[in-house]
């Protein structure tokens, strides 16, 4: 018999050893030793028993959940940024997490598996199945992916941290790792026939862009449709995350998702459009006009050199009614009855900061799993204060977590199905499209006026000119343009510089036809439609859920943000001091991440206003089927 490193020696027997951590230990310290007379053998099965199984080293207060969670977020962060990819993997992981958690619970209902078991430890059964649903649906997912044998790394050494063996597979019986495999298996085989495409890497199998690519670093434009989705032609193409990209021009990621089978929204239809708010405006009418100059006038915002003061505090900024900008503020702090103190600073550093803080940019978990990590430090700062809803009794952290997961990946899995699914009907156009074309075709204010041309874009004193002989002299606004009289101005931010460690663009006057928004040369704009803004529409799906249940649309203290500290921008030098992201509510959080894209000149206000009502319908939907679930009332 083969006595290699898989096997050991006792007492005139042979013991087959696991490679888990577990027996790695020590076996007999970590094992229980089940002796099977036959032939000879004694064969010792690693048993999972909590108390031999030292806590781990890193962050031992974690729940499994949480440890899970954090998990899929770190694969996120090293694939390919698919939202609408990562939106469905943190649910069926979420989904699965709480299937087995609701299995040891009399009255709560799984989602896709509904079993009922029995323990006399149902904590460390609980934690068993969760952790064997959570692996195998993960290392599924993720196995192909960018970064895919480091995650599925990672994923194995929090197996072996709680002394899991990974070679426990079977799905029969009745033992906690069994039913985590049931569980695993069912939702990945759901997975293959839910609309997604899985099988086929997700790609959708009949769509084709009606536009030619725009070559980004041309000047030239040609539209078929201006209404229509264009992809972009990039010379070094690296994707948000900071992963080369073998083919420059862009392939839609995701424009069948309406198809895709949600957690509680309705089902997309033959369209593909589970909710629809109408079209997004129309290529020559004035507010398809009037959405690009704002947009224009964002980026000329994108200035170190722009030294207005403005007051970013909660007390003078957000509290907007749904789908608006309008709110003033708050009033006061409801947790410490006190105003808001002000905050003031320079509004060139902290618009900057805003756009690169909800890119979700290099090595980011992207915005359905930035409301995850907005959740786990509301959690944490909740402390032993857990209530469902923000009432009734005390819960544990375990069941506060899958709880919270189940509902807010179930609303952006949504999200990412009604966004998806209008970006998929639509096919709109993103900014840089419009701005270049219409600026290609000249100006639309002046008959007489050089350049004229019925669908140009309007002229803006200070913002978007024609260019002249006279503004062309030396000394003039437009010198830098001599050359290109009679063409269109605009001041805007004028891209990367050669050093963004130690040199900032700002705003400047550049040609119409060469605009781009404030991202980085190699990525510019996703590779998606614009109509409707996922950022919008994730973050307020998650927003409404974190509302729901913590009982409060605030914040715990009545306040949260991030400092961004002086330096660390990326696409150039800034900010010139500490700024601080301030939010009293969730919502506040939400309509922020979406305004930042209208900032960075990646949507125009309709992709983001609309993005805004539709999550909240989503963030609405989840939670009220979350319940039902929780309740075990589901279909009853």
């Amino acid at each position: 018999m083969d006595t290699g490193p898989e096997w050991m020696g006792i007492g005139g027997g042979v013991v087959q050893v696991s490679q888990s951590k577990s027996t790695r230990f020590g076996l007999l310290a970590l094992a229980v030793i089940t002796v099977v007379v036959a032939t000879g053998l004694v064969v010792v099965r690693p048993w999972q028993s909590e108390p031999s199984c030292p806590p781990a080293a890193e962050h031992p207060e974690w729940t499994v959940a949480r440890r899970w969670d954090e998990a899929i977020l770190g694969a996120i962060r090293r694939a390919l940024p698919a939202p609408t990819v990562h939106a469905r993997n943190l649910y069926h992981t979420s989904a699965g997490m709480w299937d087995a958690w609701a299995a040891y619970d009399p009255s709560a209902s799984g989602v896709f598996v509904k079993e009922k078991l029995t323990s006399s430890n149902v904590a460390a059964a609980r934690n068993e199945a969760i952790s064997y649903a959570a692996y195998r649906i993960l290392s599924s997912r993720y196995i192909k992916s960018v970064g895919g044998d480091e995650s599925l790394s990672a994923f194995a050494d929090i197996m072996d941290s709680l002394c899991y063996p990974l070679d426990v597979t079977t799905t029969e019986g009745d033992s906690p790792a069994a039913l985590g495999n049931r569980i695993a298996e069912t939702i990945t085989t759901a997975g293959m026939s839910d609309g997604s495409n899985q099988a086929d890497g997700y790609a959708p199998s009949d769509y084709r862009p009606v536009n030619p690519p725009l070559v980004v670093a041309g000047t030239d434009i040609e539209m078929a449709d201006p209404d229509r989705w264009q992809p972009l032609q990039l010379e070094h193409m690296i994707s948000q995350n900071g992963i080369p990209i073998e083919n420059g021009t862009q392939q839609a990621v995701g424009p069948h998702w309406g198809h895709v089978a949600s957690f509680a929204i309705p089902a997309g239809g033959s369209a593909g459009v589970p909710i629809d708010p109408g079209p997004p405006p129309h290529f020559g009418t004035k507010e398809y006009r009037d959405q690009a100059v704002e947009v224009i006038r964002g980026s000329s915002l994108l200035d170190p050199a722009n030294t207005a003061k403005i007051d970013i505090s909660p007390g003078a900024r957000g509290n907007n009614p749904l789908g608006t900008n309008d709110g003033a503020g708050h009033d006061m702090n409801p947790v410490t009855g006190q105003p808001y103190a002000p905050d003031i600073v320079n509004e060139g550093d902290f618009v900057r900061v805003m756009v690169e803080f909800w890119a979700d940019g290099p090595k980011s978990e992207t915005p359905p799993g930035h409301w995850n990590v907005l959740a786990n430090k509301v959690g944490d700062e909740l402390g032993s204060n857990l209530r469902i809803g923000g009432s009734g009794p005390r819960v544990d952290r375990l069941e506060w977590d899958v709880k919270t997961y189940l509902a807010l990946n179930g609303a952006v899995h949504d999200a990412a199905i009604a966004a998806w699914g209008l970006k998929g009907h639509y096919d709109s156009v993103r900014p840089i499209s419009m701005i270049r074309y219409m600026g290609s075709l000249g100006q639309s204010s002046d008959p007489a006026g050089p350049s004229f041309h019925t669908d140009g874009l309007p002229l803006v004193p200070d913002l978007i000119e024609v260019i002249t002989d006279e503004t062309t002299a030396p000394g003039g606004r437009h010198a830098a343009l001599a050359g290109h009289e009679d063409e269109i101005a605009i001041r805007a931010w004028a891209g990367v510089p050669a050093d963004p460690k130690t040199q900032a663009s700002g705003a400047q006057w550049i040609l119409a036809v060469q605009w781009v928004p404030y991202q980085l040369p190699t990525f510019v704009t996703p590779a998606f439609q614009g109509y409707v803004s996922g950022h919008s529409t994730f973050s307020r799906a998650g927003a409404e859920v974190m509302t729901a249940m913590t009982g409060s649309p605030f914040f715990p203290g009545g306040i949260s943000g991030y400092t961004i500290p002086v330096g660390s921008l990326k696409n150039e030098m800034g900010p010139t001091s500490d700024i601080k992201l301030e939010w009293a509510t969730y919502y506040d959080a939400a309509d922020q991440a979406g305004q930042s894209r209208i900032l960075g000149g990646i949507h125009i206000a309709a992709d983001d206003l609309n993005g805004r009502r539709i999550g909240s319908q989503c963030g609405l939907a989840a939670w009220a089927r979350a319940q039902l679930y929780y309740a075990g009332t589901v279909g009853s």
